[in-house]
């Protein structure tokens, strides 16, 4: 399914039911702190119902399943949701999926406790996505807004990857992170505080292929490019890190987690 979004890459189009098996391989890598640290604040644990936004393969439920929270995974793609059920049942899990674009999504009031949205969060229409939220949360609940990305201004071999993005890709609004803080609409505002939120610099471990993989499964490459296009950049993307890496290496990232409560 293409997705458009002026707000996106300038408007071009992306599916990342193009990439779902890449995206399943590949981009299932963050660290165990990410995972603990939303524990810690008493999230997605035992006893709690957890919507999960634009799931995609599951990575948060999935990783979070051994903390006991009741999880809803939902997403846009078909695709991504298929990969997301085959490695659920493959692990003997117990979670539920199912294809919706976050805003036309219908639980009725107040049927979870936590909300998450990771990796997802500034592709929503807030104005329709934030009401309904709270509306599907029970009063007082959390919402948590979640990503990790790459820093290309800390790290040569990320910098370097997103160059040859950019060459085939040149409206791809991904490029030139920095470390900041999850940004929340002000319509957020009107039906949660925020709670809390951190950011903190994590080396993630790659090889050359599991590095090519996840700079694949990205909106700038695989979700958009031709066979063409996908083709010659999977190429030169080969004989850049051949030339310019060793075999195994890290990459320097960083994660931004946001904590909002409703109001109602």
């Amino acid at each position: 399914m293409d997705i458009t979004d002026k707000r996106i890459d300038n408007g071009v189009a992306f599916d990342w039911g193009r990439v779902s098996q890449e995206y399943a391989k590949y981009r299932d890598i963050y660290p165990d702190e990410f995972y603990k640290t939303i524990a810690q604040r008493g999230l997605c644990i035992v006893g709690q119902r957890v919507l999960d936004l634009g799931t995609g393969t599951g990575v948060l439920p999935r990783n979070m399943y051994k903390y006991g929270a009741d999880w809803v995974g939902t997403d846009i793609s078909e695709n991504q949701i298929k990969q997301a059920q085959l490695m659920a049942k493959a692990d003997n899990m117990d979670i539920s999926f199912c294809v919706s674009a976050a805003e036309d999504l219908s639980f009725p009031d107040n049927s979870f406790d936590v909300a998450t949205a990771c990796q997802c969060f500034w592709y929503f229409d807030y104005e329709k996505v934030m009401p309904n939220l709270s509306r599907m949360l029970k009063p007082g609940g959390k919402f948590v807004a979640l990503c990790m990305e790459w820093l290309p201004f800390d790290d040569s071999i990320a910098m370097n990857s997103e160059n040859l993005v950019l060459k085939y890709s040149p409206q791809w609004s991904g490029a030139r992170e920095v470390m900041h803080p999850i940004e929340i609409p002000e319509i957020a505002l009107e039906y949660f505080n925020v709670e809390y939120h951190c950011e903190f610099k994590t080396e993630v471990p790659f090889t050359r292929e599991s590095w090519h993989g996840r700079m694949k499964a990205c909106r700038g490459v695989g979700a958009s490019l031709n066979s063409e296009q996908l083709s010659r950049w999977d190429k030169e993307h080969r004989e850049l890190l051949e030339n310019t890496t060793p075999e195994s290496f890290t990459v320097t990232h960083y994660v931004a987690i946001a904590v909002l409560e409703n109001k109602k």
